[in-house]
């Protein structure tokens, strides 16, 4: 479970987050959080929140965004970003230096879950050389959290036949939407 000043990193992109308010400390209204991103960070999958805005604001270092799939900017230390709810994104750190970001994301949901997941499967070496998991494994983890996150590729319609033919399966092999171990 996330608490203040709890932090989590996946060892394969080199991103840690540290929780500063989580879900419980604000009823849910907002998830913040700093993340840092090593040098070179790879460009994580495009995707997008259906259901929460987030908000960034770069501490120091320079961040890299692709928005709608297209267009690239590049944030510099005090720069802001507000992503809204359905917009189509993907940040990294394209520069020899670390960066830190301020994000937060509103409502919270259950993302710091996801977050802990997702990072704990990779701390765990159960994600691709891009931090991903297997498709089983994110058969799964997609259903558990499609509130809070929707992967742009394949294209929705896809994902929703593949991935309901794929959840009995993964289910049957020991997979898990969610891991506790990892939200201790």
């Amino acid at each position: 479970m996330a608490y203040k000043n709890k932090t989590i990193r996946n060892p394969i992109t080199g991103q840690e987050i540290r929780f500063i308010q989580t879900s419980k400390d604000t009823n849910g209204q907002l998830l913040e959080m700093e993340s840092t991103y090593n040098a070179m960070s790879k460009e994580p999958v495009s995707h997008y929140h259906p259901h929460q805005d987030e908000f960034f604001t770069i501490v120091s270092g320079e961040m890299t965004v692709r928005l709608d799939g297209e267009e690239t900017h590049t944030l510099q230390a005090g720069d802001t970003l507000e992503i809204p709810r359905n917009q189509i994104h993907a940040m990294w750190n394209a520069t020899n230096q670390k960066a830190v970001i301020n994000w937060q994301v509103r409502p919270a949901l259950n993302t710091e879950q996801l977050l802990e997941t997702v990072m704990g499967l990779a701390s765990n070496g159960k994600c691709n050389k891009k931090g991903m998991p297997g498709i089983l494994q994110v058969a799964l983890t997609s259903g558990k959290f499609s509130k809070e996150l929707k992967l742009v590729s394949p294209p929705l319609l896809v994902q929703t036949v593949v991935f309901s033919v794929l959840r009995p399966f993964a289910l049957m092999a020991g997979y898990k939407a969610e891991y506790q171990e990892y939200l201790d």
